[in-house]
């Protein structure tokens, strides 16, 4: 099918800007992640030089997975920050439409996300594919490097005014302190007895105890309703 001139002009029109400026996001996402890994080394060696001499079991620990994974592991708890490779676009009723910057310009809205999940440390240590971590926040990049965050409790409160506010150290070890001590203080609930009541013999067999059953912070609980 032969394409007339006006769809050929879009196609170039669409490429030549929109497509440019997602480019333009990712790498912006991608240098403020790797931003975020140096706050998270110099988190990691501050803390560690107080909390050396209080108890080792309680020391950060950080470990790279790859250029969009990374995590800080601290006592029980694991926080897994991951960026999406893909720009994303937000629905018509998102707040960030009210915001003058993002009306000023359509593409001003366009962002990356760098996601802050929240595990127990023992389900990585034993291999518990099955457990469940909880989203604690998440920011969102643009081409500028503007962002906000949106998030669990006091992180919720981080949410700047879109587009006066650049993404750099001071914000991220602000984002990243508050995350830690929502995982601290977000406590693992005994499950409800009918949810453990039946255990099979492949689950007894297997070489670390109940590797294979569930486990997670509100595993049997709504989480919004634990979260007020």
């Amino acid at each position: 099918m032969k394409e007339t001139p006006n769809n050929k002009e879009k196609i170039i029109s669409n490429l030549a800007k929109k497509s440019v400026i997602k480019q333009n996001v990712f790498e912006s996402t991608q240098t403020i992640f790797l931003l975020l890994k140096q706050v998270l080394q110099e988190i990691t060696d501050e803390y560690n030089e107080q909390l050396k001499s209080v108890d080792s079991r309680v020391l950060f620990e950080y470990e790279e997975h790859g250029p969009f994974d990374v995590q800080l592991k601290f006592s029980g708890d694991v926080l897994y920050f991951h960026m999406h490779s893909n720009v994303f676009e937000f629905n018509r009723e998102h707040p960030i439409w009210k915001t003058s910057y993002a009306a000023k310009e359509p593409f001003n809205s366009l962002c990356g996300i760098i996601n802050i999940y929240n595990f127990l440390a023992d389900s990585f240590k034993f291999n518990r594919y099955e457990d469940l971590g909880y989203l604690v926040s998440r920011l969102f990049v643009n081409k500028d490097k503007y962002y906000f965050a949106e998030g669990k409790r006091q992180i919720g409160a981080l949410f700047t005014d879109f587009g006066s506010v650049v993404l750099e150290k001071d914000q991220l070890k602000a984002i990243i302190e508050t995350s830690i001590a929502y995982a601290l203080e977000f406590d693992l609930l005994v499950p409800p007895y009918d949810h453990v009541k039946i255990a099979s013999v492949a689950q007894m067999q297997q070489k670390v105890d109940f590797s294979k059953m569930k486990t997670g912070k509100r595993l049997g609980f709504k989480f919004n309703s634990d979260d007020v």
